[in-house]
């Protein structure tokens, strides 16, 4: 007999998928490994200070920055005990403490020089 496999809310499987292809980006393109650890998000952090610090422009960066959240949100998830959840169109992850938490829109903050996934990710499992 087989143990009963866990899945993953329906929510789950967008940011799930993009935090995938962030690892894989940043794995292949900037040649940073990333291993869903709270330590690694100083890496992504210090990636978006990067690229905003190259002036890229906005529009050019917006997947990333989302899959830079959602690899945040990932992390949260794994180590928390927290879900994904969504509503029109946005995605947040509720800790088991019942707090809901924007990694994708920390990001976005972060590109703007107001912001750190790697701090969220500490309040969130603190």
């Amino acid at each position: 007999m087989t143990a009963p496999r866990r899945t993953r809310p329906h929510a789950a499987v967008r940011p799930a998928r993009w935090a995938a292809d962030a690892v894989a980006m940043m794995r292949e393109g900037a040649r940073v490994r990333l291993d869903y650890s709270a330590q690694s998000l100083w890496r992504v952090d210090r990636m978006v200070e990067e690229i905003r610090r190259e002036g890229a422009p906005y529009d050019a960066v917006r997947e990333m920055l989302r899959g830079f959240g959602a690899y945040a949100g990932e992390v949260i998830v794994r180590h928390a005990g927290a879900e994904w959840w969504a509503s029109g169109g946005d995605h947040w992850i509720r800790t088991p403490d019942g707090r809901l938490w924007d990694p994708i829109d920390e990001a976005r903050r972060c590109y703007r020089g107001q912001g750190s996934l790697r701090l969220l990710c500490r309040d969130a499992l603190g």
